[in-house]
């Protein structure tokens, strides 16, 4: 199975198995007993490889080429359960997964905020565009989050964009005077 991108998601796949039950809060027009957040399984590989392109295209990077999907699709089926991963998915009404999260713990030299030298990155946070704002995306973060603190970890880093800033600023995450530096290699 390759994942194919040229747009927005549009074929994410439907969960075959009752997703397990999962807490929810109530938001405003979303009937908080149909949506399901879980740990994201193999039926649910495309769909995250669509959200992550949905992400980079959000982004303003171009997300169409087929090789970094097929290596993403096999990168989360080797994750899905390693216990370093907390890869969650969120499903609607009729199980389509809508929002994704992934939590990875980093091993790290200790450092004066991190004396034990590990944190946990948050990655890959993004919901279907038709149904933003209706608190998918939230209830994704949440669930990485609470598996990030579950690890026992002190710190979780993330990188944001400036639409969803604001929801992380509110759980506690702040802007690091250091910001992030790429160059190929």
């Amino acid at each position: 199975m390759t994942p194919r991108r040229t747009g927005a998601p549009t074929d994410l796949l439907r969960n075959p198995r009752a997703p397990e039950p999962g807490v929810v809060s109530s938001i405003a027009g979303v009937n908080p007993e149909q949506i399901r957040v879980r740990s994201a399984g193999r039926e649910d590989v495309r769909a995250l490889v669509e959200l992550r392109a949905e992400m980079f295209t959000a982004m303003g990077i171009d997300s169409g080429a087929e090789l970094w999907q097929t290596r993403a699709a096999e990168w989360f089926t080797q994750r899905l359960e390693d216990p370093a991963y907390g890869i969650f998915a969120v499903l609607d009404e009729t199980d389509t997964v809508v929002s994704c999260a992934v939590g990875a713990i980093r091993d790290a030299a200790p450092s004066p905020e991190v004396p034990d030298g590990r944190d946990v990155l948050i990655s890959n946070i993004c919901t279907v565009p038709a149904v933003r704002g209706q608190g998918h995306g939230r209830r994704a973060f949440d669930a990485v989050m609470d598996w990030a603190r579950s690890t026992g970890i002190q710190r979780a880093e993330l990188m944001a964009t400036e639409e969803c800033r604001k929801m992380y600023e509110r759980s506690g995450f702040a802007v690091t005077p250091c910001p992030s530096m790429r160059t190929p290699l």
